[in-house]
């Protein structure tokens, strides 16, 4: 009977080592696949709202399509056709389709 649980004794210390590693392991696909890649993507869209400039051709997260007339550090207004302004948060622009001074080249 002691023999049993001498034997047991240390294959139990040799888990915890076994589950950390596996926690590890875990905590490491996480990393990768999930957080790592937010951050990318949260870099990258907060380089397109900082590089966003007057003139360019955007998309809202709603689906409006609309020139930028005025911009500051949090608001811009966008034109959607001769006579309408808007005013949007900067954080409501999906993307840019096409920047001012490729516009201003094709108008010239």
């Amino acid at each position: 009977m002691n023999e049993l649980l001498l034997a047991a004794a240390p294959a139990a210390g040799g888990s915890i080592w076994g589950m950390v590693l596996s926690f590890g392991a875990m905590f490491a696909v996480f990393y990768f696949l999930l957080i790592r890649p937010q951050q990318k993507k949260q870099k990258t869209r907060n380089a397109m709202l900082g590089a966003l400039k007057k003139g360019d051709k955007i998309v809202t997260i709603g689906g409006l399509h609309g020139h930028i007339l005025e911009i500051t550090d949090d608001i811009v207004v966008i034109r959607v056709n001769d006579v309408t302004k808007m005013t949007f948060d900067r954080n409501a622009i999906s993307h840019v389709i096409s920047t001012g001074s490729t516009e201003e080249a094709a108008k010239a």
